[in-house]
């Protein structure tokens, strides 16, 4: 290990260093609540940021907000640093950067819809696999014409144009019910209402913002504010999602780094899989897979390993294991399951030892220089240096005010989008100029008069017809049946006697239906 370096994470008969190396090889931190996992995840939030390695964590409870101020001196934490070799031991703060997908506790951070895609999206709004299939022809229509969707209002008008042109659509993209599309509406309703319009527009979060270090070289630490998020467990899960599949699909391959771009914790996983259909579990699994090559770590912290899929489970190479209590035959299982993933330790029975384990005790296994997971030990971990607890909301105004990034996502930002563009395309034919007169329709007969100018075509709405109003439609029949009259009586006044005939009839007749435009 002297040759790879690694941050002390733990100490039992042997250090315990997560080699920066490996430390995209992904992991996990599992025990039951009040067993230590919070301050897991602090001290190694902590000493990634202090070797240069970036940070991204979900602050469930709101204590991880203390990361941004230095701890109070514990001689407790003092003698257990000493004890365990911690290196240069003193309290400090972390470069912290508060975010808030609602916008009250740090930054905002949105997302369009289009960038969502058809996928997360249907999760969110909990639909079936019909209402899923029609969300799916909603952003390939939005796709082939050019309709930008921004926000749920553009959404819910394109949804609406395409019941409305149900009949027009079907042959090329499928089946769209206004049933269906009803349904998918009360989902976007039921969106808003837990707060989801304030996540879904623009301008889009630029995920290469959590790649960034401060003037000292240390990671920024990215804390978002998930106390009231987790109220809404399916909007937290599926920002989270989002979030990584945009860093899978935007970073570069970069193969094995010295140290990751990015180790990214995603607490309380179980709800990323609770429900989850399983064409979103495999791209979990893929992105999960790949992601390590973009120099990202992914470390899912949960109560049970059991809420992990056995594929996703198998490809977390580091681990930290807090206590679990046994007391029903599902738990005996979890802590079975949880035994079996270590590598054994003739010494240790692993399955007793995580029921015995104390608050601030672990089973670790962490990769080696290989890549080779360690033997299981059990182990203390290291004392935080950061402050145990909550922060003021002054402590945190000041914070976000001294952020790098303030000003860049706080004004909400509105374009020409798919619901302007269908209200553009759906706008009736201009009237001519010079008021549409007799001698204006006498003129479009005969040639040389002024035409009506073409309606305003939206963009991706080239070739369909624009709908009529019916008030527009009462005034051409009137119209029409004025201009057949005045025709007639210019029949009769041009033709005399002769146009009471059987064939001046003919003649006035032809005359009225050229003016009426037939």
């Amino acid at each position: 290990m002297a040759d790879v370096e690694g941050v002390l994470v733990a100490r039992g008969e042997r250090p315990h260093e997560l080699l920066l190396p490996l430390a995209n090889r992904h992991g996990l931190v599992a025990g039951a609540t009040g067993t230590g996992k919070t301050v897991t995840l602090r001290v190694m939030a902590e000493n990634l940021s202090a070797n240069g390695v970036p940070v991204f964590m979900a602050d469930v409870k709101g204590d991880l907000a203390g990361l941004a101020k230095p701890g109070a001196e514990n001689p407790k934490f003092a003698e257990r640093a000493q004890k365990l070799g911690v290196p240069d031991y003193a309290m400090a703060a972390m470069p912290v950067v508060f975010w808030d997908i609602l916008g009250e506790q740090g930054h905002p951070i949105r997302a369009s819809i289009s960038e969502m895609g058809p996928m997360l999206l249907g999760r969110l709004l909990e639909l079936n696999d019909t209402q899923a299939g029609v969300l799916q022809i909603a952003f390939k229509y939005a796709d082939d014409n050019g309709l930008l969707l921004d926000d749920i209002k553009d959404l819910r008008a394109l949804l609406a144009d395409l019941a409305e042109r149900a009949n027009e659509i079907r042959q090329t993209y499928g089946n769209v019910s206004a049933t269906t599309v009803g349904a998918i509406q009360r989902g976007l309703l039921a969106l808003e209402a837990q707060g989801g319009d304030r996540f879904v527009g623009l301008p889009s979060f630029d995920a290469n913002d959590l790649l960034k270090t401060d003037g000292r070289g240390r990671g920024i630490v990215h804390v978002l504010a998930a106390d009231k998020l987790m109220m809404r467990p399916k909007l937290y899960a599926t920002f989270l999602l989002w979030l990584l599949a945009e860093l899978f699909e935007n970073l570069p391959e970069v193969g094995d780094l010295q140290k990751p771009k990015l180790v990214f914790f995603f607490d309380e996983a179980h709800l990323l899989f609770t429900d989850a259909p399983p064409a979103l579990v495999e791209r979990i699994e893929q992105v999960v897979r790949l992601i390590r090559s973009k120099g990202v770590g992914v470390y899912f912290v949960t109560q049970n390993p059991l809420d992990v899929p056995e594929t996703v489970l198998g490809q977390l190479g580091n681990r930290v294991q807090h206590a679990l209590r046994a007391f029903t035959p599902k738990d005996q299982k979890a802590v079975k399951t949880a035994a079996d993933t270590f590598r054994g330790n003739p010494k240790l029975d692993t399955a007793k030892a995580i029921t015995e384990l104390a608050v601030g005790e672990a089973l670790v296994s962490f990769l080696d220089e290989k890549g080779t997971p360690g033997i299981v030990d059990r182990a203390l971990v290291c004392p935080p240096r950061s402050f145990l607890g909550a922060i003021s909301p002054d402590e945190r105004k000041q914070c976000i005010q001294g952020s790098p990034f303030l000003g860049r996502y706080e004004q909400r930002e509105e374009r020409d989008s798919a619901s302007e563009q269908l209200a553009a395309a759906s706008q009736p034919a201009a009237a001519p100029a010079g008021g549409g007169g007799i001698l204006d329709a006498l003129g479009g007969i005969f040639g040389g008069g002024k035409s009506a100018a073409p309606a305003p075509q939206g963009r991706g709405r080239a070739t369909a017809r624009q709908p009529e109003s019916i008030g527009a439609t009462i005034a051409k029949s009137v119209a029409r049946n004025v201009a057949g009259q005045i025709g007639r009586d210019l029949g009769g006044a041009v033709l005399g006697k002769y146009g009471r005939t059987a064939g001046g009839a003919i003649i006035r007749g032809v005359l009225g239906s050229l003016l009426k435009g037939r």
